[in-house]
């Protein structure tokens, strides 16, 4: 598989990585020998950078991965892992963020324990902490890099004012940010400031929480899944627009001789070498499907018929609800 870079000094990395928020049960039930079956593809088809979070099953999706590596101990080699800390409950158990150092550092080593690490390859920020400036932001993640607990530092779901800000405390490595074919505000300067500054877009929910495939989740499932079915692109009347709309994708993709998800995760690859997509899923069938994306090279006539059939804010409903924008920074 192709290789990019995490940051620049960072390591080389599978151009597309895996998002290992279905290690939790987020969009589904799983347990820990499904999990074990995609790492186990990763592996064999090239994939060398994971993604996970403390709060993805709160530990659940660490531990899987943490058990992996304990029953195969070469692999800890072929992997480059990032975690991420920050989302946190209140006094009253309402969702909140904390970017103090003492909380990043308590998180970070917890992630540690459950991974079975002594140091990650890259430790995030999930959420930005209005508290802390970006600076104070960076330069708290930044001591864990001089305290040997990780590697690089990373933001998530921030604008691109405050990645310039905390560049000039600390270097970071990555930021991430969901960004697909339906989900297009990072091209709105996010994007460009990543690239200008060497730092790497790491695109999540690339296949737009499965509507950029060939199999979106049935609408009888999404009643079972929290997140969508609250999610507006996930509620009637939008549900079925965005499926009538996605029609024209699939077929484009099948006139190239591809997948939905593969065309998806190629077009995001086309953004720029700096941009790694992490699909995430609970199928090895459907991470091929995924991966099959970076043997793509799409032409300038193929990105033409691309935005021809899914123009820019083609999709039907925001990409969260009033709650679920709770911590994400809107810039634009």
């Amino acid at each position: 598989m192709e290789q990019r870079r995490l940051g620049a000094n960072g390591p080389e990395i599978s151009a597309i990585g895996y998002g290992a928020m279905s290690f939790s049960d987020m969009y589904g039930a799983t347990n820990e020998a499904e999990s074990h079956a995609v790492l186990d593809a990763c592996r064999d088809l090239g994939v060398t950078h994971l993604d996970t979070a403390n709060i993805y099953g709160m530990g659940k999706s660490e531990n899987a991965i943490g058990s992996y590596l304990k029953a195969n101990p070469g692999a800890r080699d072929e992997f480059i892992i990032a975690t991420k800390a920050t989302i946190t409950k209140d006094a009253e158990g309402n969702r909140a963020f904390d970017n103090s150092a003492e909380h990043l550092e308590a998180e970070l080593d917890k992630s540690l324990e459950r991974l079975g690490l002594d140091c990650v390859d890259l430790f995030y920020a999930h959420r930005r902490d209005t508290r802390f400036t970006p600076e104070e932001t960076a330069a708290n993640l930044g001591r864990l890099v001089e305290k040997g607990k990780t590697r690089a530092i990373g933001l998530s779901e921030i604008s691109p004012s405050t990645l310039r800000r905390a560049m000039t405390a600390y270097p970071v490595a990555a930021v991430q940010s969901e960004y697909s074919l339906s989900t297009r505000a990072p091209e709105l300067g996010l994007v460009q400031t990543c690239a200008e500054l060497g730092v790497a877009m790491v695109a999540f929910s690339p296949v737009g929480r499965s509507l950029l495939t060939d199999h979106p989740i049935p609408a009888e499932r999404i009643s079972q899944i929290p997140f969508l079915a609250g999610n507006p692109r996930f509620m009637e009347p939008n549900l079925s627009e965005n499926l009538r709309i996605m029609q024209g994708f699939r077929q484009l993709a099948a006139d190239m001789g591809t997948t939905a998800a593969g065309l998806a995760n190629a077009w995001l690859l086309a953004r720029g070498p700096h941009v790694i997509p992490i699909p995430g899923t609970r199928s090895v069938d459907h991470l091929r499907e995924c991966l099959s994306g970076a043997a793509l090279k799409l032409s300038q006539t193929d990105l033409d018929r691309i935005e021809a059939t899914l123009p820019v804010g083609w999709a039907h409903g925001d990409r969260y609800s009033e709650q679920q924008w709770i911590g994400p920074e809107r810039y634009c």
